[in-house]
């Protein structure tokens, strides 16, 4: 095989067969002289640029609520007006002052590393290209308000390559190359750009036209059950909001890129990016083809769950969302309580939506309930923290995890989700309506925009004929646990309690690749009285022997699992742990009385039926 060694400077890229550029308020254009060095080449035009112009990258992306310091990737900003050089002097971590004068085109060049895989930034090699516009597109002072074209010309992409992106093409081939218009840059940085040699396909979702891409997966998943299925999620959820009505978007497209491990999602207006793990995709053969209902441990299950969560975000986030985001601002952290509600409803209704688009049974639909029950329920910080402080907090600790974080935290995601499970099921019980009401109430409330707790109590009333604030209080900003299991029973669930899993029995999350690594402690629990740490490297076990005089038994594990088999009814031993190289002894009792699990099943069908039939 032969390499070659890139150039110590990107080459201009050729600027001849570009689309001719309209006189926007900013224009931006991406190039890729040579993506082995993951470089993106960039060129913001600002037409009617004001004195000493300055501009701006964000330092987050709205939908992931952590600071990322994107100017951190950015280099070689350099300025011409009028082909002369201007100076450029920066100000802060993420700003620049351009010396320009009023009125004459100012043309900015740039660089962009773009090496990071997940959703919330920008990606480029060989294989494809990837990037949100707060990633790339310096925000222009005193213009964000203005019309944004973003050009990705085919002389500028490596041969072969398309693109596929929400914005509205204004001038653009078949593969998607060419020249888009967003209103203003907020709409620019929320339509996400994805490029390469991908699989694509397309469906219409109660006559809106849907283009689904997706990158990294081969040749051996079904993509026409991928868009089938997703089809089926997708008008279950437009008839939700709309009924027989028109949704709020005239096109959506979906941008999956499988990887060997990966996982996540992030929404968008018209579109969401996505990323999976390749063995998660539907293969293409009959029997798997024939396996419906999905079940609940399937990979492709989960993928499904994603997709229907992203897709339900178009209008719970994108839309209706917190007041406080009614305007981003895209300098510093945007602070809200109610991410209880808008990410935590959403998880509830995304596995919803699996059962009511007939994708899996109530079986499958009851034990991914227990899943996020159980989540919950195994997170000693559900005591600490509130799930509307968890939300609030999400800045410094949901995206910042640790050691101690399930000692500290809640998620926002997975309590919020059963707060949600718990006024639907209350709701139903008094036979005033549903939380489907509340949802629609809310829409036609605050005209599909921004909403406030106020406004949520406000829904909740007028279906449920009734205050709950009492709810509010105690299950959203309180953190005593939920009546889960009560209102399971009462809707014809069936609730018992299991053992649960002998991490948990032992207060421990763990590592089992090639040894024992404690990786968490859990407050209060057996672990953690007998002084194992985070970090250490269980690697035995010495059990006392029945009787005086002869010799304790001496073991080496390599996974939990062996524990019961090695003591038997026995319930003490002493773990051996390294810790920092040094060997220590931790005096390890079993609990008396075992750690239960939730675990939920169907029982009466019937009135099961009219909580999760579509």
């Amino acid at each position: 095989m032969t390499t070659t060694r890139p150039p110590a400077r990107p080459a201009r890229p050729k600027r001849a067969a570009r689309p001719a550029e309209t006189p926007a308020g900013v224009h931006l254009r991406v190039a890729i002289p040579d993506p082995h060095r993951h470089l993106f080449a960039l060129t913001l035009t600002i037409h009617h640029p004001s004195a000493r112009q300055r501009v701006s990258l964000p330092v987050w992306i709205p939908g992931s609520y952590l600071v990322r310091e994107f100017s951190q990737h950015l280099q070689n900003l350099q300025a011409t007006q009028g082909g002369q050089a201007v100076a450029v002097r920066q100000l802060d971590k993420h700003s620049w002052q351009i010396d320009a004068q009023a009125g004459q085109p100012l043309e900015l060049r740039y660089e962009v590393y773009a090496f990071d895989a997940s959703v919330r930034t920008a990606f480029l090699d060989a294989t494809r290209g990837f990037f949100n516009s707060t990633s790339l597109c310096l925000r222009v002072a005193g213009q964000t308000a203005q019309p944004h074209t973003l050009t990705l010309a085919a002389d500028d992409l490596p041969a072969g390559w398309r693109v596929a992106t929400g914005l509205s093409p204004e001038q653009a081939d078949a593969d998607g190359r060419g020249r888009y218009r967003a209103a203003d840059y907020d709409e620019l940085a929320d339509c996400p750009v994805e490029l390469g040699t991908f699989w694509q396909g397309d469906f219409e979702a109660c006559g809106v036209p849907h283009r689904f891409v997706v990158s990294g997966a081969g040749a051996g998943f079904d993509g026409e059950r991928l868009l089938a299925d997703t089809r089926r999620l997708c008008e279950a959820q437009i008839r939700f909001w709309h009924g027989d009505q028109a949704p709020p978007f005239t096109h959506y497209v979906f941008m999956l890129h499988a990887s060997a491990d990966g996982y996540g999602g992030l929404e968008h207006r018209n579109s969401t990016a996505l990323i999976c793990q390749r063995a998660d995709l539907p293969p293409r053969s009959a029997a798997a083809r024939a396996t419906t209902p999905l079940k609940a441990a399937d990979g492709y299950t989960t993928l499904l769950g994603l997709i229907s969560h992203e897709y339900f975000h178009t209008w719970n986030v994108k839309r209706l969302r917190p007041a406080e985001f009614a305007h981003y601002d895209y300098a510093h952290e945007n602070y809200t309580e109610l991410l209880w509600f808008f990410e935590g409803f959403t998880s509830y209704y995304d596995d919803l939506f699996l059962r009511r688009a007939g994708l899996i049974d109530n079986l499958a639909y009851l034990q991914l309930v227990t899943k996020t029950a159980n989540q919950v329920l195994q997170t000693p910080g559900r005591h600490l923290q509130s799930v509307a402080q968890a939300s609030f907090d999400a800045w410094i600790k949901y995206y910042r995890v640790g050691e101690n974080t399930p000692n500290a935290t809640v998620s926002y995601y997975t309590k919020g989700a059963l707060v949600a499970l718990c006024l639907d099921l209350t709701l139903r019980a008094a036979g005033t309506g549903s939380l489907d009401d509340v949802m629609r109430h809310l829409w036609a409330a605050c005209a599909g925009g921004p909403v406030r707790e106020a406004d949520i109590a406000r829904a909740l009333r007028a279906v449920g004929g009734r205050s709950f604030a009492r709810e509010l209080r105690d299950w959203v900003h309180g953190t005593d646990d939920l009546p889960l299991a009560e209102l399971l029973r009462a809707q014809g669930a069936s609730v018992d309690r299991d053992k649960a899993p002998l991490a948990q029995q032992l207060g421990l999350r763990v590592s089992e690749s090639g040894g024992i690594t404690v990786k968490t402690v859990l407050r209060g629990g057996a672990a953690e009285a007998a002084g194992l740490a985070a970090g250490d490297e269980w690697l035995g076990i010495e059990i006392p022997p029945p009787r005086r005089g002869q010799p304790a038994e001496a073991w080496q594990i390599r996974k939990l699992d062996e524990l019961p088999l090695l003591l038997g009814a026995r319930r003490r031993c002493t773990a051996i742990v390294a810790r920092d190289r040094r060997l220590l002894r931790c005096e390890l009792v079993w609990p008396e009385e075992p750690v239960q699990a939730l675990r939920v099943g169907p029982a009466d069908a019937q009135r099961l039926q009219a909580w999760l039939a579509p």
